[in-house]
């Protein structure tokens, strides 16, 4: 049962960080950021926006999500995928939201066009 809680349901019928879903099934909904959450100077898609900013709603899900099986499996670095968000121009973003310990480093964003280091926070 511990495969189960880590996914969506404890042995107890307590839910997990995506609630009643699978969090490698919820993962698997971010395939089309996967380029763009390997590479910072990968271009984001506008699927991919579309599919972050939902994720977004739910940060625990989201951090779960960046650190499942199917993420490391696809390369997902999660100090590139938490600039995701400000590279599709997401206005609302929950920064500072804490997430296994991890802080994603100071990045240069080239979408910004600008000299200005922003340090962005995943999960942390």
């Amino acid at each position: 049962m511990t495969i189960a809680g880590f996914n969506g349901v404890d042995g107890n019928g307590n839910y997990g960080p995506c609630g009643k879903h699978n969090i490698e099934k919820e993962a698997e909904k971010l395939e089309p950021c996967t380029k763009a959450a390997r590479d910072v100077y990968a271009p984001v898609s506008e699927r991919c926006c579309t599919v972050m900013e939902k994720k977004l709603k739910n940060p625990s899900c989201l951090c779960a999500i960046m650190f499942s099986r199917t993420a490391y499996n696809a390369g997902i670095k999660p100090e590139v995928a938490v600039t995701i968000p400000k590279r599709c121009n997401i206005p609302v973003r929950p920064i500072g939201h804490k997430c296994g310990g991890v802080k994603a480093p100071l990045v240069r964003l080239p979408v910004l066009k600008t000299t200005l280091y922003q340090q962005y926070q995943l999960c942390g």
